[in-house]
């Protein structure tokens, strides 16, 4: 059941997982894979070391599979069938749930090679990851099985990409759930390092994001700020991932700047 609340942060993705034996041992392996780690740590000296972006690395992970998870049972919950199990590539509502969170957990691992084109890499690194991850955790899932699921995540890597259209409502919370990820303590490191652009100081005057069933929409995203900069954010990262994560009508998107509310998103 979907929370009437709920504040995008490392620890959510735990609340959906328990309630799944296939997503418990996938986030293990995840979590303790030397490969999947060694990727996503070097994902953050690529991308914060020497580009001096926000956080790419194992807490980002975390963020963007919960808040994936979060918004794929709140747009299912409306009425919004799985791609994977309209298309026949996943048998039930868990294995449509695994793409969601292998493919938010991984999503970045390209960085480890360059940011340029790191979500076309990334999902091609992702291939013998995911191998790996199916002989461990479903040793007896037919390879048919495990080659569709594998290729639904690809597809969601690499439409994380910000003007590629996900073709998945799988694919599609993963992208919106990249941009949601955008909270003060997130991007103090690019800042404290002296990256002083509108990035950073628009990064650092969010405070909190909330995902919650939506009044006009299947789902709502309540971004809190404490200056109006924190818009540049929103503008230049989360509603272009909206626009096309090819459910953009499911969505709205409202600011609260010291408590005064703003609908951002539709327009």
């Amino acid at each position: 059941m979907v929370c009437d609340v709920v504040v995008v942060g490392p620890t959510l993705v735990i609340k959906h997982i328990e309630a799944s034996e296939l997503l418990k041992r996938a986030y293990e392996f995840l979590e303790k894979d030397e490969e999947v780690q060694t990727l996503i740590k070097m994902s953050n000296i690529m991308a914060v070391s020497r580009l001096r972006f926000n956080d790419h690395g194992v807490v980002h992970s975390r963020i963007v599979s919960g808040s994936a998870l979060e918004l794929f049972n709140i747009l299912v919950e409306a009425g919004l069938k799985p791609s994977t199990i309209t298309y026949g590539t996943a048998r039930n509502i868990d294995e449509a749930k695994l793409v969601v969170l292998v493919a938010a957990y991984l999503h970045d691992i390209g960085n480890s090679v360059h940011r340029a084109n790191h979500e076309y890499v990334g999902a091609l690194l992702a291939k013998d990851i995911i191998d790996r991850m199916f002989r461990e955790i479903s040793p007896n899932l037919s390879s048919t099985c495990k080659y569709m699921l594998r290729h639904e995540i690809m597809h969601a890597i690499y439409a994380t990409e910000i003007n590629t259209r996900a073709l998945t409502l799988e694919a599609g919370v993963v992208k919106v759930a990249d941009g949601t990820d955008m909270a003060e303590g997130r991007a103090r490191i690019p800042y404290k390092m002296g990256k002083l652009d509108m990035h950073s100081v628009s990064a650092i005057s969010i405070k909190k994001v909330e995902i919650v069933r939506g009044a006009e929409s299947s789902a709502r995203i309540e971004i809190y700020m404490n200056d109006s900069a924190g818009l540049f954010q929103i503008e230049a990262v989360l509603k272009p991932k909206i626009l096309t994560s090819g459910f953009e009508k499911h969505f709205e998107v409202y600011t609260n700047v010291d408590g005064k509310e703003l609908r951002v998103y539709p327009d």
